[in-house]
């Protein structure tokens, strides 16, 4: 292998360099690429960019590139390397102020309202601009991904409010923006020339990507891709099922899967659990309160549909996130035979009643490894009034494999809070609950020497075997709920 004149890096060969900068993240590689030509057309060496993890979208400013800005840079990048990439993420910048940002910061703020509500007479050209760059850069990825046939993971995610909220899946709303209509069907199109041209996909995920996914979409799914595909994700909060009883037939060596709640109807669980396929390792199911109006839970699984998928599948494990779900319709949802491992409440305003903690205390005492109790609300009630026993505690004492807990926006009392550190101890990996849901009895404040707080957190981090604090930041537990749900949906399947 002969060596480039000169002394230094410029004397390495070409395939070492490329291992070299095999190190660099996607970021470093792309300014490495200017230091000069040589560098340049060894970092372009498709090795090294066998995955993409992309945001897009985001309109004027914040998260997001614009038009002008990002298109340019997303077409070179596509360009260069969507024809080999083996792994594909694709995200939506979210406009800034409104959404929780895409990658590891804290989210500033959480929605509250939708977009479009009065108070900014600029926002609705905001929410065109940025919706227009959306159309526009999804637009560039699939035209560049068509026809990679060495595709093996594809996840996508597109921000709720503002594709849902917005309701720029509506027709009629499609007008503002130029094309809009004409776009919306060429990305349809090139999404399912995209999985008819497949030949080796395992993982699928579709979250919420502006109408993107058709109830026909995975009808073109070629049959290579269809024996090879073990996890499928789709959901959106608008439209209906999104695969058929047809189509889950023909994929049959999924071990992971994630629906809307109201998807899993008794027929498709009749079909995951029948003894011709693979064994379902994990089912991650989202029950949007908001939704239940259009996608009612009447034709979902029952008890025996359960019992039946157990059966089959004896190391599934449940994931649920409920949004926004009143306790009545939550009880009719958690069966007893429920193998469930996880699992987050999360509202604005809807409560979780004291007897919805002590059913899921009962039934998943031996399974339950996860818990999230929040509530975005100025009101921290108290589920333990007019109770002996606070359930938060009898939860964390029954549920003997927990090991994260999370709470917001209910009242901790801090005598229950040293409690619950002395039952699991270390064995309780993530204690999170916010300071203002932590309150102290007055009375044992008197009996007590010293701050309360600095006893508080003494306390409990005896108990646990390791430093603790509450979280003095209430965006750090307040999430936007499907992007949190994505995500953990993602890290849940991949820990099979």
């Amino acid at each position: 292998m002969a060596l480039c004149g000169g002394v230094g890096a410029m004397a390495l060969p070409s395939e070492l360099i490329v291992h070299i900068f095999s190190f660099l993240s996607d970021r470093d590689k792309l300014r490495a690429s200017a230091v000069c030509s040589r560098w340049r057309e060894c970092l372009f060496y498709p090795a090294l960019w066998t995955e993409l993890k992309l945001r897009i979208g985001g309109g004027c400013s914040g998260g997001g590139s614009s038009s002008s800005e990002g298109t340019p840079r997303l077409e070179f990048l596509m360009r260069k390397f969507g024809s080999f990439v083996r792994e594909l993420q694709l995200e939506l910048a979210p406009v800034e102020g409104y959404l929780s940002p895409l990658n590891n910061e804290p989210p500033s703020t959480r929605m509250d309202q939708p977009p479009g509500s009065d108070g900014d007479p600029q926002l609705s050209e905001r929410w065109r601009d940025a919706m227009a760059t959306y159309l526009d850069q999804v637009l560039c990825v699939f035209s560049s991904i068509r026809n990679n046939r060495n595709l093996q993971k594809l996840s996508l995610y597109g921000d709720t409010c503002i594709l849902q909220q917005e309701g720029l899946l509506d027709s009629s709303n499609l007008h503002q923006i130029h094309q809009g209509d004409k776009k919306i069907n060429e990305i349809q199109q090139l999404f399912m020339e995209l999985l008819s041209n497949s030949r080796q996909l395992r993982w699928l995920s579709c979250s919420f990507m502006l109408g993107l996914v058709t109830p026909c979409s995975l009808a073109c799914l070629s049959n290579p891709s269809a024996e090879t595909l073990q996890h499928v994700s789709l959901l959106d909060h608008q439209l209906g099922p999104l695969i058929s009883p047809s189509e889950l037939d023909r994929l049959s060596n999924l071990n992971s899967l994630a629906l809307d709640f109201s998807d899993l109807t008794s027929e498709l669980c009749g079909l995951l659990a029948s003894p011709r396929r693979t064994p379902l390792y994990r089912l991650s199911l989202l029950l949007n309160g908001a939704a239940l109006e259009f996608k009612p839970l009447e034709g979902t699984a029952t008890e025996d549909d359960w019992k039946a998928l157990v059966r089959v599948s004896a190391n599934l494990r449940v994931y649920i996130m409920a949004l926004e779900v009143d306790s009545s319709e939550l009880l009719r949802v958690l069966k007893p035979s429920l193998p469930l491992e996880r699992l987050h409440l999360d509202s604005y305003s809807t409560l979780v009643t004291d007897a919805t903690l002590e059913l899921i205390s009962q039934q998943y005492n031996k399974t339950l490894t996860h818990f999230l109790l929040l509530r975005d609300d100025p009101d921290f009630p108290d589920l333990s009034v007019n109770r002996n026993e606070d359930p938060l505690v009898l939860l964390v004492w029954r549920c003997t494999q927990l090991a994260v807990l999370v709470i917001h926006g209910y009242t901790v009392w801090s005598h229950n809070l040293v409690a619950i550190s002395r039952l699991r101890g270390s064995s309780l990996r993530v204690l999170t609950v916010s300071e203002e849901s932590i309150d102290f009895d007055p009375d044992q404040s008197v009996c007590m020497e010293g701050d309360p707080v600095h006893n508080l957190v003494k306390e409990v981090s005896l108990g646990l075997g390791r430093v603790w604090h509450p979280c003095l930041d209430s965006s750090l537990v307040l999430s936007e709920p499907t992007q949190h749900f994505h995500r953990e949906l993602h890290a849940f399947s991949m820990g099979m």
